[in-house]
C-alpha cells in the first residue's frame, strides 16, 4: 500500500514531544495510522562529529550507517506521539533493526527524511510493528530503516512471531568494550534520545528496569564502529535483532565472521549472555 505523506517544513521541538510522550500512558487501539511525514533535514557538522566520537567511527568521509536514525529522529518522535498512533512511546521496546544503505553516503547535504508505521502482528508478550525509515537525496533513494517495536499488555487475534538465536560457530572475537555507566547519557545528548531506563538506576527503576541499559542503537553503531572496514560501504544489509538488555556499566565482546559481502555478528556479555545478533548481506 502507498502510504499517505504530510510534509513538514521542520520536525516539532523535541521538548514539546518528550511532555506529549510523557502524558500519554494508555492505549488506546490498535489501528496504525496510515499517514506518514516528511520533511527536509541536513546533517549538522557538530553533532555529527560528537556522534562519531560517543560511538567510536573514525571520519572516512561518509556518513556511519546508523547516523541517520539521529537525523531522524525527532521526525519519529512527532509521529510516534501523534493523536492518531495508538501507543504510549514510553514503553515501547526496541525489538530489532534492519538497515539498508543503498550507495555511499559521502558529500550528503540535504535530504528527505520519510517515517511511517506498519505491519501490526501479535507477539508473545504483546503486539509488534514496524517503524520505517527513508533517507532520499535529488539522486533518489540514499538509505532505509526498519526497526521492530514491542507494546506489551496489548493482544490481538493469531499466532505470535518467534525467532531463535543463531549459535556463535565460525565466529571469532573483533573487539571489546565497556559499556560505562554514563554512556545512556553520552548517547543522549547527541540523538536527543532521553528515554529514562538509559540515564540513570533511578529512573530505570521506574520503567522495571534494575539498572539504566545501554540504547539499542548505540550498541548496534558501537558494533558497526568496531568492525570498520569489515563491512561495504553501500550495497548492504545490516539486520540485528535486540536480545538481552547489556546493563551500565558492563563488559562486551563482539563476535563476528570473517570480512566479506556477508556475514554474522554477536554482542556478549558476561558468562556470554547474547545481548545482540545479525549480520550482514548484499541487498537483494
Amino acid at each position: 500500500m502507498t502510504p499517505l505523506w504530510q510534509p513538514l517544513n521542520q520536525p516539532a521541538a523535541l521538548p514539546a514531544l518528550f511532555l506529549k510522550a510523557a502524558l500519554r500512558r494508555r492505549v488506546h487501539g490498535t489501528q496504525l495510522p496510515e499517514q506518514g511525514l516528511r520533511c527536509w533535514l541536513s546533517p549538522e557538522p557538530n553533532q555529527l562529529a560528537a556522534y562519531r566520537k560517543v560511538c567510536g567511527f573514525t571520519d572516512d568521509g561518509l556518513l556511519p550507517a546508523t547516523y541517520p536514525h539521529v537525523l531522524a529522529f525527532a521526525l519519529q518522535m512527532q509521529l510516534l506521539t501523534a493523536r492518531d498512533f495508538p501507543f504510549p512511546l514510553l514503553g515501547l521496546i526496541h525489538l530489532g533493526n534492519r538497515i539498508r544503505v543503498l550507495r555511499p553516503m559521502g558529500n550528503v547535504g540535504s535530504v528527505c527524511v520519510g517515517v511511517q508505521v506498519h505491519n501490526l502482528q501479535p507477539h508473545a508478550k504483546g503486539v509488534v510493528f514496524d517503524l520505517l525509515t527513508t533517507l532520499d537525496d535529488l539522486l533518489g533513494p540514499l538509505w532505509e530503516a526498519q526497526s521492530q517495536m514491542l507494546c506489551r499488555g496489548v493482544r490481538l487475534p493469531g499466532d505470535p512471531m518467534e525467532q531463535q538465536p543463531p549459535s556463535a560457530e565460525g565466529l571469532s572475537e573483533i573487539s571489546r568494550w565497556r559499556a560505562e555507566s554514563d554512556i545512556g547519557r553520552r548517547y543522549a545528548r547527541v540523538c536527543g534520545d532521553y528515554n529514562p531506563i538509559h540515564l540513570s538506576a533511578w529512573s530505570a527503576r521506574l520503567f522495571g528496569f534494575p539498572q539504566a541499559i545501554a540504547h539499542g542503537l548505540w550498541n548496534k553503531a558501537r558494533a558497526l564502529a568496531a568492525l570498520g572496514e569489515h563491512l561495504p560501504a553501500a550495497n548492504i544489509e545490516i539486520a540485528v535483532q535486540f536480545n538481552k538488555p547489556v546493563r551500565l556499566p558492563s563488559e562486551v565482546r563482539l563476535l563476528a565472521s570473517a570480512p566479506g559481502s556477508s556475514g554474522e555478528l554477536q554482542l556478549l556479555g558476561n558468562g556470554d549472555l547474547l545481548h545482540m545478533y545479525g549480520g550482514w548481506q548484499p541487498i537483494a
